[in-house]
Formats: C-alpha cells, structure tokens, sequence
C-alpha cells in the first residue's frame, strides 16, 4: 500500500504543484504587457500541463482507485471519499471543458498580439476568464486534499 500512497503523493504533487506555478508565471507574464513574452508563457502554460498536470492527474487516478478498492470505505453516501471524487470530477470538467479551450485561444490570440505589436482585447478576454475559473480548477484540488488528510467525515 505504501507504493500506491507513494504513487498518489507524487500525482498530487504534479498535478497541484504545476496548477499552482503555471498560473503564477503566467500572471507574472501577463503584468509585463509585453506580447513576446505572454505568448511564451501561454504555450509553456499549455505545455507544463501536458509535462506535469496530466502524467499527475493519471497517477492520482490510477493508485486513488486502487487505494479506494483496499480501503473499506462506502462510495455510497456522503462521506470524505465520495465528495473527494464529486469535487475532482468537477475540477476535470472545468479543466477540460473551459481551462484547455482557453489556452488554445490565448496561444492564438497571443500570436496575433505579437505580431500586432500590443496585446489584444481577445486576449485580454480570454485571459480573464482563464483566471476566473482557474481559481475554481485550483481551489478543488486543494479542499479535495485537505479531505484526503483529514478524512473528517
């Protein structure tokens, strides 16, 4: 069991680690208003959640179900386990519903920004509403991981 636990550990690291740190760079890119560099940041943003953010979100998939299997916990009901999987499920959905198609349009509209010379109302757009659910997308990590600590209820 301890692999597995190891295992989920290091998904979670990954996976909230990178959530964390992609939106930091890309906040401090977006602040220079300088177009080169909120391009890069939009596609190493794209780029880190295929390096970190997916190879964590599989991990905590993969050893999550097989230590939920071990576990004796009902997955019927209302209990710590059961509302873990709700609020990832819905973080997914935001992710690959609203966050991924944002970052295809920001890498888009960032190129055009470049060779516009000045950072686009598309962007801008794109950009704030990234923001706004990427708050969603990070804040359900982080009480799904103080449920997985505490299994409180």
């Amino acid at each position: 069991m301890n692999l597995w636990l190891t295992l989920h550990l290091v998904g979670v690291l990954l996976m909230v680690g990178n959530i964390i740190t992609a939106a930091f760079w890309k906040i401090r890119a977006d602040l220079t208003k300088n177009p080169s560099i909120i391009h890069q940041a939009a596609k190493n943003v794209m780029i880190a959640d295929y390096s970190f953010t997916l190879p964590g979100l599989i991990l905590i998939i993969i050893s999550g179900a097989v230590m939920a299997g071990h576990s004796g916990v009902s997955l019927l009901g209302l209990n710590w386990l059961t509302l873990s999987l709700l609020l990832f499920a819905i973080s997914g959905i935001i992710w690959l519903a609203i966050l991924l198609p944002l970052q295809f349009r920001m890498i888009r509209f960032s190129a055009d920004s470049v060779r516009a010379g000045a950072i686009s109302a598309a962007y801008r757009r794109a950009s704030r509403q990234w923001a706004i659910y990427g708050v969603a997308a990070t804040f359900l990590p982080l009480v799904i991981l103080y449920f997985m600590v505490m299994k409180g209820f």
